[in-house]
């Protein structure tokens, strides 16, 4: 699995393979509201309340719910909305909806704060993986903050309903463990300030890339992703012939990568190269014992073959695979019949008609791992095709390996769980409707952190996506990615510190979102830092200053404004300094490089604190065109101000000349 879903690897999940249908089921067993309403649960406060649901067409519907009440008529299809007037912070209400004959009550309802919290690993990981978990636990009673965690679903087309059953439940020891502790503790430290009710709403998935949660329209028109969302919008009407289609895609990724060796293509029957005999047992290959395997990370080819009558070559049937770990591109007969990124998930693959035949079948899977145990798992009795009529024969035993070393990447199906393109949009946004929200928390990117050039992009088309569906103001609250990794001895490229960057640029630049620093607070060893107490503080602060507005709160700690040249340094102003600005562990600012235009590697320079400013002196300063601090993936950074707030991480253009 890849180190970013290392800690979620046993996640289940399932991924939709046709359209939403619009049509409703039968009326006896359709809820009026949709689940988003149910007991407990926190409608914000000061704005419209907007309910929907499903109904009989025809049959009006009465909402009934603290002194108002309006009615609504379903469409043709039994949609139905109603809006309410405004509330103040209050409760507790009861709402009941009526249709015909058919009536539903909900109890416990309150007038509060919905806040959105979604993102990767690091939103999803639980109170119980943070520190002190068990103190924090039990004493976690909070009735006024409810919490509401959207069942981990990925789709191909936008999903109306939730995957699984869904429920608002105040904070208990029993609710909370399994909760976000990020959000949590967000809402907990908020609440000593704003003494309101407030909803938590979870959409995370470990090891998501930001591409998976934009919808497929916002992603259009982004741009330079055309041909990958047609692939998608192909699956969701014919998963067999996007399967193929992806197969060829591929291949030829495969044959024109760089280094390609002319006709290797082990997906073919007979294809050449040093095949070996693989295990029976199968299993992670770095347990086989050999060698090469021992510590390898990257693609294996594995490669066996069925052996069918002509009667069971003409029934539909489905290739079924034991779990893989962690992403699969599978072949039979040489056409691509599937591919998942599912660390430790087996796979269920239907056949197109025609392509198995009578007698021997070939089939062959690439497998690609980038973390720790990788491979096809046993026993080999797991691995079967099996037909409609519910028999099943297992793949022949004789299984055989290539690896394939290199540091090449294959392409990722557009369909894949956590890092397609909208999958997680479709199953875990779109079914949340338009509810009103207080603002949105997002903490991701360490899976985008190969490209992190593009994150602005894409972290771009998100906030505007997500507010044209949840209200065109909504601030966004970003965190910015904790520090991972040992700190460099020289200044290094880093993925890492660009999506930090990405992630600054993007919270400058719009007055409703603000950026959280975490660079600080990260775990050299671990991808999941547990401090997220101090996380939920500085979102917290955040959320004063961006969304209360509260101007004497300071949004993080000191930011750098500017970059001046003077004709003998380099200064750096910074605002937002509570008291002044100091430093941690080391008599003089460290982590500041100067970077010049002609692709030299950037050097560091000397700092020292002048009031507000801090002074860079360097043989490089009169020809650096840059400037960065904590660039890198785990940067030792010791400037602060007299909170303690951390400067964060930036790179910045040297100006000539410039006035503050």
């Amino acid at each position: 699995m890849t180190r970013h879903a290392a800690w979620f690897a046993r996640t289940l999940f399932a991924i939709a393979t046709c359209c939403a249908s619009p049509a409703i089921a039968q009326e006896s067993v359709t809820p009026l509201l949709h689940p988003l309403f149910q007991d407990h649960a926190v409608l914000q406060r000061d704005q419209p309340i907007t309910i929907w649901g499903h109904a009989a067409p025809g049959t009006p519907v009465t909402v009934t719910f603290a002194t108002q009440r309006a009615t609504a008529h379903p469409d043709a299809i039994g949609r139905w909305r109603a809006t309410l007037r405004p509330l103040a912070a209050g409760g507790p209400y009861q709402m009941t909806v009526r249709a015909g004959q058919r009536s539903q009550s909900f109890q416990d309802l309150q007038i509060g704060d919905v806040w959105l919290c979604s993102g990767q690993s690091n939103m999803e990981l639980p109170v119980w993986r943070a520190l002190n978990a068990d103190g924090e636990i039990a004493a976690a009673t909070h009735p006024d903050i409810r919490l509401f965690t959207v069942p981990k679903h990925a789709a191909t087309s936008p999903q109306q309903n939730f995957h699984d059953t869904v429920a608002w439940a105040p904070v208990t020891p029993e609710t909370v463990r399994d909760f976000s502790a990020a959000c949590y503790y967000f809402a907990r430290e908020l609440q000593k300030t704003v003494n309101v009710p407030m909803g938590l709403i979870q959409a995370a998935w470990g090891g998501s890339r930001i591409e998976a949660w934009s919808s497929a329209d916002a992603l259009r028109a982004q741009g330079g992703m055309d041909a990958a969302l047609d692939l998608l919008a192909l699956s969701a009407r014919d998963d067999a012939a996007a399967n193929a289609a992806w197969g060829r895609h591929w291949a030829h990724w495969w044959t024109s990568r760089p280094g390609a060796t002319p006709g290797d293509a082990p997906w073919q029957a007979g294809a050449g190269g040093e095949w070996r005999k693989a295990p029976a047992t199968l299993g992670a290959w770095e347990r086989w014992g050999v060698p090469a395997l021992a510590d390898y990370n990257g693609m294996v080819w594995y490669r066996t073959q069925v052996t069918l009558t002509g009667a069971q070559a003409a029934q539909a049937a489905k290739l079924e695979l034991g779990p893989v770990d962690e992403t699969d591109m599978t072949w039979v007969n040489g056409v691509g019949v599937g591919s998942q990124y599912a660390p430790g998930e087996p796979r269920s693959y239907p056949l197109p008609p025609g392509l198995l035949k009578a007698g021997t079948n070939h089939i062959v899977i690439n497998v690609l791992d980038t973390w720790a145990d990788g491979g096809l798992a046993g026993p080999v009795s797991a691995h079967a095709v099996r037909f409609d009529d519910d028999t099943r024969v297992q793949l022949d035993a004789g299984w055989q390996y290539l690896a394939s070393p290199g540091q090449d990447t294959p392409p990722l199906a557009p369909w894949h769980a956590a890092t397609g393109l909208s999958t997680l949009y479709n199953g875990m946004i779109a079914p949340l409707g338009n509810p009103a929200l207080r603002g949105m928390l997002w903490y991701q990117g360490e899976s985008n952190t190969a490209d992190g050039l593009a994150y602005a992009t894409r972290l771009r088309t998100l906030r505007d996506d997500w507010r044209r569906q949840f209200g065109a103001h909504t601030p966004l609250l970003i965190v910015q990615l904790a520090g991972y990794g040992q700190p460099p001895v020289a200044p290094v490229e880093s993925g890492w510190a660009e999506v930090r960057e990405a992630q600054r640029r993007v919270a400058a630049e719009d007055p409703q979102s603000g950026l959280a620093v975490a660079i600080d607070i990260g775990d050299a060893y671990d991808i999941h830092p547990p401090n997220k107490q101090e996380l939920g503080r500085r979102l917290a602060r955040l959320a004063r200053h961006v969304v209360l507005g509260e101007s004497g709160v300071p949004p993080s700690g000191p930011t750098a404004r500017s970059a001046t040249r003077t004709p003998t340094d380099v200064r750096v102003h910074f605002d937002d300094v509570t008291g002044a600005l100091v430093t941690t562990g080391a008599r003089r600012p460290i982590g500041f490089e100067l970077c010049a235009a002609d692709g030299a590697p950037c050097t560091y320079a000397d700092a020292d604190i002048d009031g507000h400013d801090v002074v860079l002196r360097s043989p490089a300063a009169q020809t650096a065109t840059r400037v960065r601090y904590c660039w890198a993936d785990g940067p030792v950074c010791t400037l602060r101000d007299r909170s303690g707030a951390p400067a964060g991480p930036f790179e910045r253009v040297i100006e000539e000349g410039a006035t503050r």
